[in-house]
């Protein structure tokens, strides 16, 4: 199926980045956009998992799916040297 091998091919690029620091632009509906950063802490089959940096002491998590890069609900960059670079979008 085609539309598989696009999402593994968004799984392969988002692997590559485990372990960096991320931007995350997600869309939550009713014009609600919530951006966040963190680290990209793990990835799964079918969703990612971004660490926050949010507040000394408190860990919080947030996942998505692949479609949801395919999709453009979420959007995201990942910090290389001082420059931020899209990754997981379907324009691979």
């Amino acid at each position: 199926m085609a539309g598989n091998d696009v999402l593994d091919r968004i799984k392969k690029d988002v692997d590559s980045f485990v372990g960096k620091k991320v931007r995350l632009k997600a869309n939550q509906g009713r014009k609600k956009i919530v951006e966040l950063e963190g680290v990209l802490e793990s990835t799964y089959p079918k969703l990612f998992v971004i660490k926050l940096n949010e507040k000394p002491g408190i860990t919080k998590r947030v996942s998505y799916t692949y479609a949801d890069l395919l999709t453009e609900s979420v959007e995201l960059s990942v910090f290389q040297k001082d420059k931020e670079k899209r990754i997981g979008c379907a324009g691979l």
